[in-house]
């Protein structure tokens, strides 16, 4: 009976920013730069990559890919964005909805394997420079991107399909600016409970497995360039990790206080904001932290221009 007297949710209407209707056109303004930089940032290092020979290494490929996943990451939210920020209100379809979270599933989860295994890749390059070429050989590294994508793919399509699964019977309005999955799971009429269990076991999972092999990587690294008797060298490869460094530590702060804060510790416009942070400044900052602190890159770009 209750099922019957309930309707079904067809359209998902996104709030933006209810309270704050005035910060709406300046957001438009700032969210527009930062989308159009984004995707010019990213491509430009997709390009460089593509065109140069001689970064056709494990470094700059997996850069390449980590730059691919930046690119959709962003065009999967910020147009949208974008539309939720110059109207009141706007509606989005069921199915629309479905999509955009599993891209928004797809691709973060594809970041975090693709920056566990760059951080591989660091350690068989600095702590066993002899054997790099054999240890981090083609097959090698097609195989870790395989598995950073394959293993995105199968998370958003496990995750999607069953947040879909639940009925949904409104209503239908959502105080986010995106169909990430708590703001869309407070539509459901059904217990969510063992959804929710799952989700926040499976985040830490994908969240910390990567990070801990990164931080293990890294203890290695930094004991292994102590040990170099050469200033140049330590200096090199100490420019070479702290680009990845910043960008695991920018990607991993910024996704967990999106996904592992408390569900009802903070206001919806808190929850908003950290959001953000995660959506824009990640995207944002990767092309800028690469090319900046490479010089290779430094001057590829420079010869491109």
């Amino acid at each position: 009976m209750k099922s019957e007297n309930q309707s079904s949710v067809v359209d998902v209407i996104f709030l933006g920013f209810p309270n704050f209707p005035q910060l709406q056109g300046q957001l438009f303004g700032v969210f527009l730069v930062d989308y159009l930089v984004t995707l010019l940032g990213n491509a430009i290092i997709i390009v460089v990559i593509s065109l140069k020979q001689s970064f056709h290494v494990p470094m700059y490929l997996f850069l390449l890919n980590l730059s691919l996943v930046e690119v959709g990451f962003s065009a999967v939210i910020m147009p949208e964005m974008q539309v939720v920020l110059a109207n009141e209100k706007t509606t989005v379809t069921f199915a629309g909805c479905f999509s955009q979270m599993y891209f928004i599933l797809l691709f973060g989860r594809t970041e975090c394997f693709l920056l566990g295994a760059m951080a591989c890749d660091r350690f068989a390059a600095i702590c066993h420079p002899l054997s790099y070429p054999v240890t981090m050989n083609k097959r090698v590294f097609l195989n870790l991107v395989m598995f950073s994508w394959v293993s995105g793919i199968m998370v958003a399509t496990v995750q999607t399909s069953w947040v879909f699964s639940f009925p949904f019977c409104g209503p239908s309005e959502i105080n986010h600016l995106s169909c990430e999955t708590p703001p869309v799971l407070e539509l459901a009429c059904a217990d969510t409970y063992l959804f929710e269990i799952y989700a926040f076991t499976g985040t830490i999972l994908i969240v910390m497995v990567p990070f801990m092999l990164i931080l293990l990587s890294y203890v290695r690294i930094l004991f292994a360039i102590l040990k170099m008797p050469s200033t140049t060298g330590r200096q090199k490869a100490f420019s070479t990790c702290a680009s990845h460094l910043t960008s695991v530590t920018l990607f991993y702060g910024t996704a967990s206080m999106t996904y592992l804060q408390p569900k009802s510790g903070y206001s919806p416009e808190t929850k908003k904001l950290t959001s953000l942070a995660y959506t824009l400044l990640t995207p944002l900052l990767n092309p800028l932290i690469y090319s900046l602190r490479n010089s290779e890159m430094k001057r590829a770009l420079m010869k491109l221009w």
